[in-house]
């Protein structure tokens, strides 16, 4: 795997292309579950998709308290399209519950809290804490495992807690959140899984499945 000097330059280079390291799931920063239950409604579902129904989930139901006392009936209504839509509208009323009755209407700001909410595994509280509350966040999404794993930051394991202990490893915390976010940026804009713009992609005298002469250059 890379070495730290390699791993910063790729730091250096994300922070150039996307200074702007922000999450593609906008929400109210005094509404700190809106991003909990975006994220939930991302499972299997486009950003964009989700971002469409959020706006009509939430002026239905404007408060936290509004939503613990929906049914879930009435939230698989709104979220239809998301699919999944049953398990997701069971998460979402459960886990609304859960922060009124036992955290006092307050998104909580430790890992191990996040994840007794119903919904949530280490990537969205990875993200909540780092969004919300500016800890470290190692979100280990889609893009972010395979990229990482093509450029050898880590050994190329899909299994998303260890792909964030070797992130650990290497990635300071106070990059991690943003650093995270680039990875989706940059998996959206040019290492697209499909049709990879490896010839633009200027991060490829790092990256471990480039064989032009950039790479032949940074081996020697």
């Amino acid at each position: 795997m890379k070495d730290q000097a390699a791993v910063s330059a790729i730091i250096e280079e994300l922070k150039r292309l996307y200074p702007a390291a922000e999450c593609s799931l906008p929400f109210d920063p005094e509404k700190a579950y809106e991003l909990l239950f975006s994220v939930r409604l991302a499972a299997q579902c486009t950003d964009a998709r989700v971002n469409m129904v959020t706006p009509v989930l939430y002026a239905r139901f404007p408060t936290l308290e509004a939503l613990a006392g929906a049914s879930e009936e009435e939230v698989g209504e709104i979220i239809h399209s998301t699919g999944f839509w049953r398990a997701k509208a069971r998460d979402i009323v459960a886990a609304s519950k859960m922060l009124v009755e036992e955290y006092g209407g307050r998104v909580p700001d430790t890992m191990e809290a996040l994840l007794r909410l119903p919904g949530v595994g280490r990537k969205t509280a990875n993200l909540v804490l780092g969004d919300v509350y500016g800890k470290e966040g190692y979100v280990c999404d889609t893009h972010c495992i395979r990229i990482t794993g093509l450029l050898g930051i880590t050994d190329g394991s899909k299994d998303p807690l260890k792909v964030e202990q070797q992130l650990r490893a290497c990635i300071p915390p106070e990059e991690s959140n943003d650093f995270c976010h680039r990875m989706v940026l940059h998996g959206r804009a040019v290492c697209v899984a499909r049709r990879p713009d490896c010839q633009s992609c200027t991060l490829r005298p790092w990256c471990d499945h480039w064989t032009g002469p950039e790479a032949e250059d940074a081996a020697e």
